[in-house]
């Protein structure tokens, strides 16, 4: 038979070890970045809940400003020098 099947066997065996771990450090991987997932989700809520507030008040800021009120037309001049369009809430 040769000399040549110990060399195979070898090589063949060493591929399988390496799937083997690499597969294994995949799982690890992904267990690590669900949990990282789940550690920062409230943080996202809390996120989440704060801009829907911020568009709330920029809205209702705009939405004086278009009504005529001076305290609010001043604060959407300094959010336009600024780059920042207030637009008021849809109906």
């Amino acid at each position: 038979m040769g000399g040549w099947w110990l060399p195979v066997i070898l090589v063949i065996a060493s591929f399988f070890v390496l799937i083997a771990f690499e597969t294994g450090y995949a799982i690890h991987d992904r267990e690590a970045l669900a949990d990282q997932r789940r550690s920062q989700e409230s943080i996202v809520q809390e996120g989440i809940k704060l801009r829907q507030q911020l568009e709330m008040l920029a809205g209702k800021t705009a939405q004086l400003a278009a009504d005529g009120d001076e305290g609010a037309k001043n604060v959407v001049d300094q959010m336009k020098r600024q780059g920042v369009t207030l637009t008021s809430p849809k109906q």
